[in-house]
C-alpha cells in the first residue's frame, strides 16, 4: 500500500512585492515573472508532498483575470490536488492586493504538474494525496479528467482510452 499524506500538508503561501523591475511599460506585472513565481510556489508544494526533488512536467492554461500593478502585494497559494504514481497536480491561486486602498482581487489560477525524481533524475513514486475539505475533494475528483486531457493533448494517450473524459462529456466509443 502506498504511503498517504493529507492535501493540506502540502499547502504553501508565498508573498511578493511588485517592484519596477517586475513590470512592463504599462507598470503591470509581466506574465513571465508571474509564471516564475507560480512555478516556485507550486514546486515547493510538490516537494512538501513528495519529500523529493521535483521537476515541472506541464502547465495548464494560466488565466490572467486582473492585471497586477506596480507596488501591489502578490500572494500565491498552492497545494497538491492529487498524486498519481510519480506525478502530482498542484493548484495555484494568485491574489493581488493594493494595501493603501485595501483592495484585494483574485488575479490568476492554474494547475501545474510535477514529477518527483531521484538523484539520477529518474521518476520515483510519491505518496497518495488524501483530500479532506469539500474544496480539496472537488479538486481531487477533477484531477483525473485534467490529467487525461493533458495526456491526450500531448499525444501520450488516445482519446478512446480517456475513460474519465468520456464520462464527463458523455461520449461513447461509437462517437469517437
Amino acid at each position: 500500500m502506498r504511503k498517504q499524506k493529507k492535501v493540506k500538508d502540502s499547502y504553501v503561501i508565498m508573498t511578493e512585492l511588485v517592484l519596477p523591475n517586475d513590470t512592463n511599460t504599462l507598470h503591470n506585472l509581466m506574465g513571465g515573472r508571474m509564471m516564475h513565481w507560480m512555478d516556485i510556489v507550486s514546486a515547493i508544494a510538490a516537494q512538501k508532498h513528495s519529500n523529493r526533488i521535483v521537476v515541472t512536467a506541464s502547465v495548464d492554461n494560466v488565466s490572467f483575470a486582473e492585471s497586477i500593478k506596480l507596488g501591489n502585494v502578490v500572494t500565491l497559494e498552492a497545494k497538491v490536488t492529487r498524486a498519481f504514481n510519480s506525478s502530482m497536480e498542484v493548484h495555484i491561486v494568485v491574489y493581488a492586493e493594493d494595501i493603501p486602498s485595501g483592495k484585494k482581487v483574485k488575479s490568476n489560477q492554474a494547475y501545474f504538474t510535477f514529477v518527483a525524481v531521484d538523484q539520477l533524475g529518474n521518476p520515483i513514486d510519491v505518496p497518495e494525496a488524501v483530500p479532506e475539505s469539500a474544496e480539496e475533494i472537488e479538486h481531487y475528483e477533477g484531477a483525473m479528467r485534467r490529467r487525461q486531457l493533458r495526456l491526450v493533448l500531448a499525444g501520450r494517450m488516445k482519446p478512446s482510452d480517456a475513460d474519465e473524459l468520456k464520462t464527463f462529456f458523455d461520449i461513447t466509443d461509437e462517437t469517437l
